[in-house]
């Protein structure tokens, strides 16, 4: 028999809660620095974005509130098994400069943690044209005709 010792395992379950609660209460303020969520190399992708980095993923998050009002995340349900977390959430939010009617996106994300708990892999999947472009004015009756055209 070996006296080889298996590493301690890290319990993803608090970096997932941690997680949850920085989306939950996001402001333009924590997302200034954002090195207590995100490792310094951590890949995202959106329907919008690809990129690497930490200043990236901060700018992302920064433009968010320049592009709409009172942006806020709602996860509706999370499943964690190891190091991958998959999030369903809404996105809340009304729009600067089209109509300022309350909108909601829902998505959902998926999560790879870094050994140290902090978030490494983050990709978003949810549809921009039913989501996002439907509800904009000219672009949203085109997109809205297409989608009729391909359903006949």
């Amino acid at each position: 028999m070996s006296d080889i010792q298996m590493p301690a395992t890290i319990d993803h379950q608090t970096s997932l809660d941690r997680l949850i609660a920085f989306f939950e209460s996001i402001s333009l303020g924590a997302c200034q620095d954002m090195s207590g969520i995100y490792t310094e190399d951590a890949y995202f992708k959106d329907p919008f974005n690809e990129l690497r980095g930490l200043p990236a993923i901060n700018q992302v998050f920064q433009h968010m509130f320049v592009q709409v009002h009172e942006p806020r995340f709602r996860i509706t349900s999370s499943v964690l098994q190891g190091d991958t977390a998959f999030l369903v959430w809404d996105f809340l939010f009304s729009m600067k400069n089209f109509n300022a009617a309350p909108q909601c996106i829902r998505g959902t994300t998926h999560i790879r943690f870094a050994e140290d708990g902090r978030v490494n892999f983050h990709r978003d999947y949810w549809d921009a044209a039913e989501e996002l472009y439907e509800k904009l004015p000219v672009l949203g009756s085109f997109m809205r005709f297409l989608k009729n055209q391909a359903r006949k």
